[in-house]
């Protein structure tokens, strides 16, 4: 019987070494099940710290995720900090590539910010617990009148209580390379609180990871903070030009640092 538990134990690194796809599926069930873990650690802390549903829980949670980078063999190279010295609210927007995006997010989250995310997060087990208990504010993307509502809620709350909300304005994941046409949410949200805009910018996760092909390496992600965008006296008929903006900006870094790091590390073979 104990020959029979060793098998196993034998083949896995034997698989890690010779078989891409097995690492593949390894390393994501192992990112799945240790956030699951890791936030189920974060519960009982958070409620013990702030007594229940609060933006300060986002500390706990962000030191406890900031380790899971060396599990899965990333590292991150972040340019732009003084960018975020900004004082008071602010919008946050970047690229959305995958769930990886959220090792870089709680690489430079600062204090007081949280996000928003699909309603559907909320019934992801202790996962959807911890965002909930960390004030994440849900939307339903398939009903347009409750976002517009929650998003006006949301401008209401970030000058209220002093705080930054993070966005991801593609709205969806996208692995393809480029970026996708921004979605105006985040963009009224921010006209409608006058606070400014700071985009963060995440290299494209090509030269690493291909979930297509089943590939998942060890690899460098480069985060470029970008210049605020400032808001103030703008109106909803500025909306828009400002989204416009905002795209040509993060797409032309995410070009300039995807190519850098592509040269750096290699691509990855499709």
């Amino acid at each position: 019987m104990v020959v029979l538990w060793m098998v196993p134990l034998l083949l896995i690194p034997l698989l890690m070494w010779t078989s891409s796809t097995f690492v593949f599926y390894f390393k994501k069930c192992f990112y799945v099940a240790w956030m699951m873990v890791l936030a189920l650690v974060a519960i009982p802390l958070c409620i013990l710290k702030s007594g229940g549903r609060d933006i300060e829980n986002m500390r706990v949670v962000r030191f406890l995720v900031r380790h899971v980078k060396y599990f899965l063999g990333l590292r991150f190279e972040v340019s732009g900090w003084e960018h975020l010295q900004t004082q008071g609210p602010y919008v946050i927007i970047s690229n959305h590539q995958s769930s990886l995006d959220v090792l870089g997010l709680m690489e430079i989250l600062p204090d007081r910010c949280t996000m928003i995310a699909k309603k559907e997060l909320i019934y992801a087990g202790t996962v959807g617990l911890i965002c909930w208990l960390g004030g994440i504010v849900f939307i339903n993307r398939k009903k347009t009148s409750d976002a517009k509502s929650v998003m006006a809620e949301a401008a209401k709350t970030m000058l209220d209580d002093q705080i930054r909300l993070w966005v991801f304005p593609e709205g969806t994941r996208n692995q393809r390379g480029d970026l996708l046409p921004f979605k105006k949410g985040a963009f009224h949200l921010a006209v409608q609180a006058q606070v400014p805009i700071i985009p963060v910018v995440f290299s494209s996760y090509s030269n690493f990871y291909l979930r297509k092909e089943k590939q998942f390496k060890s690899g460098t992600i480069r985060l470029k903070i970008l210049p605020k965008i400032e808001t103030k006296g703008m109106t909803s008929d500025d909306v828009s030009s400002l989204c416009d903006k905002s795209f040509d900006l993060m797409r032309l870094a995410f070009l300039g640092i995807s190519d850098s790091v592509t040269q750096s590390n290699g691509p990855l073979s499709h």
